[in-house]
C-alpha cells in the first residue's frame, strides 16, 4: 500500500502528517513554509509512494468557508493540474488547532513548546489525518 499525506494549509506555514505504508498510523511529518510547500511535496512524492493527499478544508464554526479557503482552493487546483496521478481531497479541519493545543497540554509539553506554531500546525495535520482514517472505516 501507499501512504496518505495530510496538509494543514496556512498562510505562512503548513503542517504535514503522513500514514505508515499500511495506512494504520498517522504521524507528524514536518512543518514547511507555504511558499515552498508545492516543491516540497513534489520531492517527497518522488521518494515515497503516496496514494492521496488530504487537505484541511478551512471552515468557520457555522460551516461557512473561512478567509483561508481561497488560498487552499488555489493550491488544490494547481496540484490537480500539475500532479493528477496523486489525488487531493478536502477534509473538514474545524477545531483542529484547538484539539492540537489540548493534545499538547495533555502530553505535558511546556509552555515554550506549546507556543511553537509550527508544532501546532504539524499536530493539526495529524489530527486531520487521524479523523480522515477513522471516517473511512
Amino acid at each position: 500500500m501507499a501512504r496518505i499525506l495530510s496538509i494543514d494549509y496556512g498562510k505562512k506555514r503548513s503542517g504535514l502528517a503522513v500514514t505508515d505504508p499500511l495506512q494504520l498510523i498517522a504521524g507528524g511529518l514536518a512543518t514547511v513554509s507555504t511558499s515552498e510547500l508545492f516543491d516540497w511535496l513534489q520531492h517527497y512524492i518522488a521518494t515515497e509512494t503516496v496514494e492521496r493527499i488530504v487537505i484541511g478544508e478551512p471552515r468557520q464554526p457555522n460551516g461557512q468557508p473561512s478567509e483561508n479557503m481561497a488560498r487552499v482552493e488555489q493550491f488544490v487546483n494547481r496540484w490537480r493540474k500539475a500532479v493528477p496521478t496523486v489525488p487531493i481531497e478536502y477534509y473538514d479541519e474545524r477545531f483542529t488547532s484547538v484539539l492540537a493545543h489540548q493534545a499538547m497540554l495533555q502530553g505535558g509539553l511546556r509552555k515554550k513548546a506549546r507556543q511553537d506554531k509550527g508544532l501546532v500546525d504539524e499536530i493539526s495535520a495529524t489530527i486531520i489525518l487521524e479523523d480522515y482514517l477513522r471516517s473511512r472505516k
